[in-house]
């Protein structure tokens, strides 16, 4: 059961990396993404927290991101943030965050 628990908290993320390619405007991509973690988090139990490691984990990854790309480690061929990087990037990221702590939880 906890394995179920587990994939149901990561099918947002694993749909949201499907629509990548799908959505090409970057924007749309990040509506799209703020709909669906939305709607996770008021279909799967969250609690306050949950919103405090999103936001972290937002934040947290443009940081890193930012880092990683100007030091040349990474490039993205879509850059709305900031002309960096993917506008929808840190939204995933976040997410990503939530559903890992969500993850440890079960386990």
């Amino acid at each position: 059961m906890k394995i179920v628990k587990i994939f149901l908290n990561a099918l947002p993320i694993l749909i949201m990396v499907g629509l990548i390619p799908i959505v090409k405007n970057d924007y749309w991509l990040a509506l799209i993404y703020i709909f669906i973690i939305l709607i996770s988090f008021s279909l799967i139990k969250s609690s306050r927290k949950d919103f405090i490691v999103f936001v972290f984990g937002l934040v947290a990854m443009v940081f890193f991101e930012y880092i990683f790309i100007s030091t040349g480690v990474e490039t993205f061929v879509r850059n709305s943030l900031f002309g960096i990087m993917p506008i929808w990037l840190p939204l995933l990221w976040g997410y990503g965050f939530v559903a890992i702590k969500r993850s440890v939880e079960i386990l």
